[in-house]
C-alpha cells in the first residue's frame, strides 16, 4: 500500500493498524533547535483519545506517545522524528462475525477490491485509529509554528450534529472545552447530549460538521497553481477518516451570493489592509490574505451500527450485518483535533516553502 504521506518540505507518514501492536508516525522536514518533548505532544493527543465520556467509543487507550528519534536535549535535531503509539485495549474477537461480510458505507468492501484482502479487526489502515499519528504529528508541527509564527492560533470545534447546527450568536470561545462535543454554543451542547444520548443507546450513529480556523497567519504563504494554501488544506481535511466533504470560507453558500455581497472591500488601516468581511476564508488566489484562515468539513456517520444493513459476503451471497462492538456514536466529537492537526502541518508546511523561496515578504503596501 503505497500513498501513507503527505506535505511538501514538512512531511509526514503514518504507519500501522487498528489492531496491531502499535501505530505511529515519521514526521521529516521540522526545522531543528524547536523546542519538543513527549509531554508537548501528549496535549493533543488526550483530546483525541477514546473512552473519555460516553459519547465516544469505550475503547480504553491512553494514546502515550513516544519520540524515539530526531531529538535531544528537548530540542529538534533537523532529523526525521519518528513517533511511536502503543496499542493496548485491542478485542479483535468483536469483529468476528463480519470477517466475511462488508460494512454498508464503509471502505471494506473497496479495500478487498482494490487489495484482495482487508483487515477486519476494525478496518485496519482505514479505521479512524489512524488518526492518532495524525494528531501526534500535528503536536511537532504546532510546536515549530510556536517557535516560527508564535501568533498563530488554531481552533477547532463542532458546528453541527445531525441536522442540528449552533446559533453562531451564542458563540462563546471559552465554551469549547467545557463540553464533551467541542463546540462553542453551550445551549447547542445541551440539545446535542440528549439527542446523541438516544442515538447511542438504539446503537444508531450520525454525522456531523466540524469548522477549524487559524488566526495570526502573515499574508502571502501559498501560491497560485498547484500549491494553493486552500487546496492543501482541503486535501489535508478530506484524507481524515469519514470526511466527505470541505469548504472554505463562504464554502458552498458562495453560490448564493451576488459579487458585492460576496466581495471582502479592503480599506487602509495603520498597520496595512484590512478587510470588511471574510468570505474569502483568509485565501485568496492561493495565498494567504493575512485573515483568519476559516475551514469546515463534515464527517459522515459511523457505518458500524447495530440496525441490520443488507450487504454481501465475500463469496458473493446476499445477507445482512450488524456491527458489534465499541464504535464513535459521532465521529466528528474526536475529529476535532485531527482537523487542528492538520491545519497545523499544511501551515507549518506552507511557512517552509514561503521561507525557501521568498524569504521575507517583498510586496510591502504602504
Amino acid at each position: 500500500m503505497s500513498m501513507n504521506s503527505f506535505g511538501h518540505l514538512f512531511r509526514v507518514t503514518t504507519w500501522g493498524e487498528s489492531h496491531g501492536p502499535a501505530l505511529g508516525a515519521v514526521v521529516d522536514g521540522c526545522p531543528p533547535n524547536i523546542p519538543l518533548d513527549a509531554a508537548m505532544l501528549q496535549v493533543w493527543l488526550d483530546k483525541r483519545k477514546p473512552g473519555q465520556n460516553k459519547f465516544t467509543t469505550q475503547r480504553q487507550e491512553a494514546d502515550q506517545v513516544e519520540i524515539l528519534s530526531g531529538v535531544f536535549e528537548g530540542r529538534t535535531t533537523g532529523t526525521p522524528i519518528q513517533l511511536l503509539i502503543r496499542n493496548t485495549d485491542q478485542r479483535s474477537k468483536d469483529y468476528g462475525d463480519i470477517a466475511e461480510k462488508f460494512r454498508p458505507g464503509h471502505a471494506d468492501i473497496t479495500y478487498f477490491q482494490k487489495y484482495g484482502n482487508r483487515d477486519y479487526r476494525g478496518g485496519g489502515r482505514s479505521s479512524a485509529r489512524e488518526t492518532a499519528a495524525r494528531v501526534a504529528a500535528g503536536g511537532v508541527a504546532r510546536a515549530a509554528l510556536a517557535a516560527l509564527l508564535p501568533e498563530v492560533e488554531i481552533t477547532g470545534y463542532m458546528v453541527q450534529m445531525g441536522p442540528h447546527k449552533i446559533d453562531r450568536a451564542n458563540m462563546d470561545m471559552a465554551q469549547i472545552a467545557a463540553n464533551p462535543f467541542w463546540t462553542p454554543d453551550a445551549e447547542a451542547a445541551e440539545k446535542w447530549d440528549g439527542y446523541l444520548s438516544q442515538l447511542r443507546k438504539s446503537g444508531s450513529s450520525v454525522g456531523a460538521v466540524v469548522e477549524v480556523i487559524a488566526s495570526g497567519l502573515p499574508a502571502g504563504l501559498g501560491a497560485p497553481v498547484y500549491a494553493k494554501l486552500d487546496t492543501d488544506i482541503a486535501a489535508a481535511m478530506m484524507s481524515i477518516n469519514a470526511v466527505k466533504a470541505v469548504e472554505i470560507g463562504a464554502g458552498m453558500e458562495a453560490a448564493t451570493l451576488t459579487g458585492e455581497e460576496n466581495a471582502d472591500e479592503i480599506t487602509m488601516g495603520p498597520d496595512g489592509p484590512e478587510f470588511s468581511s471574510n468570505h474569502a476564508g483568509g485565501i485568496l488566489g492561493g495565498i494567504s490574505t493575512g485573515q483568519d484562515i476559516v475551514s469546515r468539513f463534515a464527517v459522515k456517520p459511523t457505518s458500524s451500527i447495530l440496525t441490520p444493513r443488507k450487504t454481501i459476503t465475500k463469496s458473493g451471497e446476499n445477507t445482512e450485518i450488524i456491527t458489534k462492538g465499541r464504535h464513535d456514536p459521532c465521529v466528528g466529537i474526536r475529529a476535532v483535533p485531527v482537523g487542528e492537526a492538520m491545519m497545523a502541518c499544511v501551515l507549518l508546511d506552507h511557512y517552509l516553502l514561503h521561507r525557501g523561496q521568498i524569504g521575507e515578504n517583498p510586496g510591502k503596501i504602504g
